[in-house]
Formats: C-alpha cells, structure tokens, sequence
C-alpha cells in the first residue's frame, strides 16, 4: 500500500512516520515526489533465527574487509544508489539523500562500510529508533562485502538491545539470512514494543575480534 507525498518532508515529520510504520520511496532517481509506503506483509529478520553460511563465516573469520560504522553516510547511500546491472534504476532519489543525512547527523540513522585497501567496497545504512533498526538499502562492489556488513550490523545491534531488525521486504537475499515476513498488525506491535525500549547503536567496540562477532550472532537470546 503507497500513498503519494507531495509537499516536502522534514527529518521529524520522517521519524513520526517511521513511528507509525511507514516508509517514503521515490519512483526513481530523478523523480519529484516521494510516496509513502505501508506493506501488508512487512520483511524483518528475527535475531534468533538469524543465520550465516560456513563460507561467509570463514571470510568473516580472514578478515577479508575492514569494517567502520558512520565513517561515510552519504558515501554508502550514494553507493545504494547507483545504477547496477541487475538494478537499472534506484528509488533513492536527491531528497531521500538529504532527509537521512540530516537523521544522520541527528543521531538516528547509521551506516555500515566495508573496505578493502580503504575503498569503500559495500555496506549498507538505516534508522534507528528506540530499539528498532529500519535496514533501508546495502550495495557491494566485492562478493559478501554487504553480507560482512549485515552480520556487524546484526551482531551491533544485538548487543545494543535491539528487539526489531526490519527489512521492509523479505527478498531471496534476505531470506538466506533467516528473514520472514509478518502481518501489518503483528508488526506494529513489535514495532511499538521496540520504540518503548532504549536501546545503544554504540555498545559493541569497533574493534571488536571476529569470534566475538560471530559469538554474538550464534548467541540465542
């Protein structure tokens, strides 16, 4: 369900929507106008059953990426942005940037990088609030550079005090991670759940070791 949004969106009048479930979207890159969005059936990943494969552990396990949080914001969503073969086109439109940078620098919007020699190679970005994490958007330029930076995002948020990893959609990508979809009603109430808790996008070191990530994401809480 979409409903079209024609006058601008500040940054609070974006998190009271995030409050109430919705989401913005833009047809396209050059698109004008942002439409709401407000599925029956919305994409989250339960912490317990998520999972990783043996190869992603072993990658995790070399080091392969050089994981940082919030060191380039602008930079990841331009990255989901771009044009990709699979994807010739982006719902990522100019005051989409601008909205979540301003989240951002507010504190309630977050990115993970992954690189590799210093280049920015994938990583993905969302909203947080209380102790719910919106995952809007990933890329990679390496394979399982997005999927290093979901299991950090994962293993951060469980040790923050996360309740809520929202995926907006289930996707086949997703789901190899343990996503499933829920009812619109069954989510609002984890949603409200989650907004009622504190939660700390902070609490994990950066310079956390690789077993102890991996620790936290095989944790069953």
């Amino acid at each position: 369900m979409s409903t079209p949004q024609h006058h601008r969106l500040t940054s609070d009048s974006l998190l009271r929507s995030y409050m109430l479930g919705l989401f913005p979207m833009a047809d396209s890159v050059d698109a004008k106008e942002l439409f709401w969005v407000d599925p029956d059936m919305r994409g989250v990943i339960p912490f317990d059953a998520f999972h990783i494969s043996r190869s992603l552990r072993k990658t995790i396990r070399k080091q392969d990426f050089e994981i940082s949080f919030d060191l380039d914001f602008k930079g990841v969503m331009n990255a989901c942005r771009e044009k990709r073969p699979e994807r010739p086109s982006s719902w990522i439109n100019d005051e989409i940037i601008q909205l979540y940078c301003e989240l951002h620098e507010r504190g309630h919007a977050h990115s993970v990088e992954t690189r590799q020699n210093g280049k920015l190679v994938g990583g993905l970005y969302g909203v947080s609030l209380g102790a719910a994490f919106f995952g809007e958007s990933m890329f990679s330029h390496v394979t399982n550079a997005s999927k290093t930076a979901l299991v950090y995002l994962v293993a951060r948020l469980k040790a923050g005090g996360y309740t809520l990893l929202d995926t907006q959609f289930q996707t086949d990508h997703l789901s190899n991670f343990g996503a499933i979809e829920v009812p619109r009603g069954r989510y609002h109430t984890f949603l409200q759940e989650a907004l009622e808790t504190a939660a700390d996008f902070y609490s994990l070191p950066v310079n956390s070791s690789p077993d102890s990530v991996l620790q936290l994401i095989d944790h069953k809480s």
